[in-house]
């Protein structure tokens, strides 16, 4: 059986920089899912047209918009990078150039040229659950997305609120707190017995 070896990160887009090369709809799907995830995200677009969606999204965001054709020029200073483009040969020229220079880079629906996956999220108030395929199937993380965003309560962030405020309280070197932390938890997952 294959193994999903990535390395799942939370990322703090407010102190990143993210371009998006494209403006079609893929470009505004993932400009929606980067926004709804991270309203305060810094996000740069780049293409010669962009869809009335996206221009209004752009609003809603600390969005910037250029409408031009991708050049390596537009890579400096930014830290993720995402081709959305139609035109294989610019996604494959997008990829190589931030191969070069180290910027992490994901090619949409092009998994060997993908240094990360942007998957399902789920976020309720403090708690964010991410979910990958491994690049394999966005389908069946959406409709993961879809489960756990059912199953999990709204008032969880009620419990993670509480829980950072006992924490605050529990004395004792780091090891003692985790203990004691662990032991409170225990029963958050204890399974029931028939």
């Amino acid at each position: 059986m294959e193994r999903n070896n990535l390395y799942p990160v939370f990322l703090k887009l407010n102190n990143l920089k993210v371009l998006i090369v494209g403006g079609g709809f893929v470009a505004e799907e993932k400009l929606t899912f980067l926004l709804k995830s991270s309203p305060d995200a810094h996000v740069t677009m780049v293409s010669p047209m962009f869809r009335d969606g996206t221009r209004e999204l752009a609003k809603k965001g600390n969005v910037n918009l250029i409408e031009d054709y991708y050049h390596k020029k537009f890579l400096k200073g930014n830290h993720i990078i995402i081709a959305t483009t139609d035109v294989p040969e610019v996604n494959l020229k997008v990829y190589k150039h931030c191969r070069k220079r180290g910027i992490l880079v994901n090619v949409a629906d092009n998994p060997p040229y993908c240094d990360f996956y942007m998957g399902g999220i789920v976020t309720k108030g403090n708690v964010k659950v991410a979910i990958s395929t491994n690049g394999k199937s966005p389908t069946t993380a959406k409709r993961l997305r879809q489960f756990f965003e059912d199953v999990i309560p709204e008032n969880v962030d009620d419990l993670v609120i509480n829980l950072n405020e006992y924490r605050k309280t529990i004395q004792g070197d780091f090891e003692e707190k985790v203990e004691t932390l662990n032991e409170f938890t225990k029963g958050l997952i204890a399974k029931k017995k028939a």
